[in-house]
C-alpha cells in the first residue's frame, strides 16, 4: 500500500470516530491483558466496537474486549483502547500501530500504555508494577517498515529516549504518594505466542532486559514517530527465572494482572491529574 493510501485509510477511521461526537482527546491509553477494567473509571461518552470502525484490526484474544472508548478520566479527555493487537495474532507491527496513529490524528499528544509481562529480574515478583524507561525490539519488524508517512513523522525518527522522562518522573512521584512500589526497567518485545524456554530467558536477560512481553513496542515506536510523548507501565504476572522456572498458567497470569490493576489505575490517574491545562 502507498503512503497516500494508508493516510486515506487513517482519515476514514478518524472520520468514523469523530461521528460519535466526543470531545477531542488529549491522551491515548492502551489497555493490555487483564487490564481492561481501568476503562470502568473513564466517564465514557462513546464506545465503538473495533469491527465497526473502518480498517481497524479486530481483537482475537479472550481478555481483550475490542472497544475504542472516548470520554474523560480525571477531567482529561481521553481515547482508550480496551484491548490491543499482537504479532502472534497475525498482525504486522504496522497494523498494530494503526489505532495509535488514529489517536494522534484525533488530537492526542500523549500515549499511556499498559501491559502484562514476565519478570526476569530476580529481585522483582508477580504483581509488581514496572515503569519502562527503555525497550528492546525483538519482533523482527517495525511499524515504520514500508513507505514513510511524511505528514506524520520523519523517515528516521530518533529513539534515544522512547519513554518521556517527565512522565516517568510524574509516575514515580504519584507512586510514592500512593504508597505503590514502582520498579523501573527495560522491556523486551517478542513475537510469541509461546512463552520462552529457559535458554531464551537467559539470552534476553543477558541482553539487558528486565521484563518480557508480546506488545507495547510497536505502539511506542509509532507514537514517537509522530512526536507523541509516551509512557508505559507493565505488570509482572509471572516470574521467568530459568533456574526456577515453573509451567505457565494463563488464568493465573490474567488474575495476577487484574489483582494489580488498582495500583496501576492509581498511577495512571495521578499522571493525568498532573498534566498541564490544555492551552486550547
Amino acid at each position: 500500500m502507498t503512503a497516500q493510501g494508508e493516510l486515506e485509510r487513517l482519515r476514514e477511521a478518524v472520520a468514523a470516530v469523530r461521528k460519535a461526537g466526543a470531545a477531542r482527546p488529549r491522551v491515548g491509553i492502551v489497555l493490555g491483558t487483564g487490564l481492561g477494567g481501568l476503562a470502568d473509571a473513564i466517564e465514557v461518552e462513546a464506545a465503538l466496537a473495533y469491527e465497526d470502525l473502518p480498517h481497524f484490526p479486530v481483537s482475537t484474544v479472550e481478555s481483550h474486549r475490542g472497544k475504542l472508548l472516548l470520554g474523560a478520566l480525571e477531567g482529561v479527555p481521553v481515547v482508550a483502547m480496551q484491548g490491543r493487537f499482537h504479532c502472534y495474532e497475525g498482525y504486522t507491527p504496522r497494523q498494530i500501530a494503526f489505532p495509535v496513529r488514529v489517536m494522534k490524528l484525533l488530537g492526542a499528544e500523549t500515549l499511556i500504555v499498559s501491559a502484562a509481562c514476565g519478570g526476569m529480574n530476580p529481585l522483582w515478583g508477580p504483581g509488581d508494577l514496572v515503569l519502562l524507561d527503555d525497550h528492546i525490539n525483538f519482533l523482527g519488524d517495525s511499524p515504520l517498515t514500508g513507505p514513510n508517512l511524511d505528514e506524520l513523522g520523519p523517515r528516521f525518527p530518533d529513539m534515544s529516549a522512547p519513554y518521556d522522562v517527565r512522565l516517568q518522573e510524574r509516575a514515580a512521584a504519584v507512586a510514592m504518594e500512593e504508597g505503590v512500589p514502582l520498579r523501573r526497567g527495560v522491556y523486551v518485545a517478542v513475537v510469541g505466542p509461546q512463552l520462552e524456554t529457559r535458554a531464551e530467558y537467559r539470552m534476553l536477560r543477558a541482553m539487558g532486559a528486565d521484563v518480557v512481553g508480546m506488545s507495547t513496542v510497536p505502539e511506542v515506536i509509532a507514537a514517537r514517530h509522530m512526536g507523541m510523548r509516551a509512557m508505559a507501565v507493565a505488570i509482572i504476572t509471572d516470574q521467568c527465572l530459568p533456574d526456577a522456572l515453573e509451567e505457565a498458567d494463563v488464568p493465573t497470569i490474567i488474575a495476577t494482572a487484574r489483582a494489580a490493576e488498582p495500583k496501576l489505575a492509581k498511577v495512571v490517574r495521578g499522571v493525568l491529574r498532573g498534566l498541564p491545562p490544555d492551552p486550547a
